[in-house]
């Protein structure tokens, strides 16, 4: 049963080996192992008293009956980015079960939230407050991991949404703080961009007849980099960059990228997409190839409730703002909702190298179950 902090760690590494990638942490939207995640998690929510289920687009909940006002749900998210480490996500789900050990409250594990798979993030979160609209990939991968698309979740509305997420940076490190409480998560937009121009012979075409796609992007995601040093607050990524036909001798015909801008304010982050954009499109026409650009997301910043900020502020201190995106920010619009980061060891995520410390596990546990004892009074 997952009860302390050493059983908290000891599980999400043990869960980390249920991947698509033998070797390393692997594991997208209702992939094959996220069966393994389900049965795992579903055993360890009954043992500690919860009712369980997964409903349709994959998330695990776990529904305590003593769970009254405040109706309290914790969770985070099951999936991974690909060679992922053992902790994004993950422990958030798992502190839920052990804090359901002590307490009478939900807990929730969100199947998606990284939009690995179709480049379409926080599938989970949006189910479970009613705003996911399904494309016809998402809604085939969930019949063939035998759910129904057409029966999506309604959740009853929880009065309290806690999530406890590794701080994926190194600002509590520096401080050498344990925990902090998260006061907003800011924009982010992601955009797919694609480069569209003629794959010909890389020995018989002549420099100046060519139309090389993957040099138009080259030259685009300096402009991104350059942009993003330029201005304050601002980060901007190409993270993913696909190219066709992909062969050493072949001039590259199409280049599809992933771009991800991120700023505390809204309309910065929104100046700086539409003139990245804007670039690419000069770009395309002076070299001769053509672009297409798909919005896939746009989330502006998201302030955590007042009331949870100031009790969790209470017990820890610290506050700070989060420039990762979380499952936090979209339950939000519907739960009042707040987080708990905990420090990251050498400020590493997404990686596999990624780690806590179990004296931090331990004091996010104190910390959590102290939290609900001033949520419970508070509504006494």
């Amino acid at each position: 049963m997952i009860r302390t902090a050493a059983d908290i760690i000891e599980c999400c590494r043990y869960l980390a080996t249920f991947t698509e990638e033998p070797g390393r942490t692997t594991r997208t939207f209702l992939s094959p192992p996220m069966r393994q995640v389900h049965e795992f998690l579903s055993e360890d929510m009954r043992a500690a008293g919860l009712d369980v289920f997964i409903d349709n687009v994959g998330n695990i909940f776990g529904r305590s009956p003593k769970n009254t006002r405040p109706r309290i749900l914790i969770g985070s998210h099951l999936d991974t980015v690909p060679d992922a480490g053992a902790f994004d996500g993950i422990l958030g789900v798992v502190m839920g079960i052990a804090l359901a050990h002590r307490h009478p409250i939900d807990v929730i594990g969100f199947s998606e939230e990284e939009g690995v798979r179709f480049g379409i993030p926080f599938i989970g979160s949006r189910a479970y407050i009613g705003t996911l609209d399904l494309t016809s990939e998402i809604s085939q991968a969930i019949r063939d991991y035998g759910l129904n698309p057409s029966s999506l979740p309604k959740y009853e509305p929880h009065d309290v949404y806690l999530e406890f997420h590794i701080e994926q940076g190194p600002l509590l490190e520096s401080l050498n703080l344990p925990l902090a409480v998260v006061t907003a998560i800011i924009s982010q937009r992601r955009v797919q961009l694609v480069f569209q121009g003629k794959a010909n012979h890389a020995g018989t075409t002549p420099m100046s007849l060519r139309a090389d796609a993957l040099a138009a992007a080259a030259e685009w995601i300096c402009i991104v980099e350059r942009t993003a040093k330029e201005c304050k607050g601002l980060v901007a990524t190409v993270g993913r960059v696909q190219v066709e036909p992909n062969a050493g001798n072949v001039i590259p015909g199409k280049v599809a990228l992933s771009l991800d801008v991120r700023h505390a304010s809204d309309s910065i982050g929104e100046e700086a997409t539409a003139k990245l954009l804007q670039c690419a499109r000069q770009i395309a026409e002076r070299r001769g190839v053509q672009t297409q650009i798909e919005s896939l997301f746009s989330q502006p910043t998201v302030s955590m409730d007042e009331k949870l900020v100031a009790t969790l502020t209470e017990v820890v201190g610290h506050q700070m703002t989060s420039g990762a995106g979380h499952d936090a920010m979209i339950v939000a619009e519907r739960v009042p909702s707040a987080m708990m980061f905990l420090r990251s060891p050498g400020g590493i995520s997404h990686h596999s190298d990624e780690s806590v410390f179990v004296e931090d596990v331990a004091a996010a546990l104190e910390v959590g179950s102290r939290a609900i004892q001033l949520l419970r009074e508070s509504y006494a």
